[in-house]
């Protein structure tokens, strides 16, 4: 039998020949999932190198001015984001988890020269606060409220702007006929399917780890 991994929808062979065929992970980013492993209960929540590299390369390719995150977790996507800012751009990044805070703040200090804005607290409170158009969204949080979220950013997103969410296929439960029903599942459903009929965006699948959807507004 073939063995599989974390995500069942992919073959476990062709997920070790991605992780393996990717540049090299930096070294702040090594130190930081190091890190992450020892002091997080969940650390395979971290974005890593395969998915931490195509968010840095998109970010580059942009060179966005302004970029927001919804999930920050250890940082690991952020610091990949951050890579991309033109000089005196601003990542604002979003986790409710307040624990998690002097951990952030000490390994964007640290790892990076970057400016990068934390904020702490419930995502749809927080996002009310911060102003202005974002060139690049990233959204990576709570997934029952992946619909939500959308409506927002979207309004947020500049034309041209990128918009990127993980977790679309969501362990593979998405392309399940007939698909589950708990309430994770149908809200990112509903996000997939809200941003496929919004005619003010072109989107595409992409099935890196467990699923990134992709939308430039037009």
């Amino acid at each position: 039998m073939t063995e599989l991994q974390i995500y069942p929808f992919i073959d476990k062979r062709i997920e070790d020949y991605c992780e393996k065929n990717v540049s090299e992970e930096p070294d702040a980013l090594v130190k930081l999932n190091r890190k992450t492993h020892l002091s997080f209960v969940h650390p395979q929540m971290i974005s890593g190198n395969w998915q931490g590299t195509f968010l840095r390369m998109i970010s580059k390719m942009i060179n966005p001015k302004s970029i927001l995150e919804i999930g920050t977790f250890s940082g690991y996507s952020t610091l990949c984001l951050a890579e991309g800012l033109q000089k005196g751009g601003i990542i604002h990044t979003i986790e409710k988890e307040q624990e998690y805070e002097d951990f952030l703040i000490e390994n964007f200090e640290k790892l990076s020269d970057k400016t990068i804005k934390l904020h702490i607290g419930r995502a749809i409170d927080v996002l009310k606060t911060i102003e202005g158009e974002f060139d690049l969204i990233f959204i990576d949080a709570d997934k029952a409220s992946y619909p939500e979220y959308y409506e927002i950013c979207i309004e947020k997103l500049r034309p041209s702007g990128i918009i990127i969410a993980d977790n679309i296929l969501w362990y593979g439960k998405i392309g399940l006929s007939p698909m589950p029903t708990d309430k994770q599942t149908s809200a990112i459903n509903d996000f997939n399917q809200r941003i496929t009929n919004d005619p003010r965006v072109e989107n595409v699948i992409i099935p890196i780890r467990d699923g990134l959807m992709m939308g430039r507004k037009l």
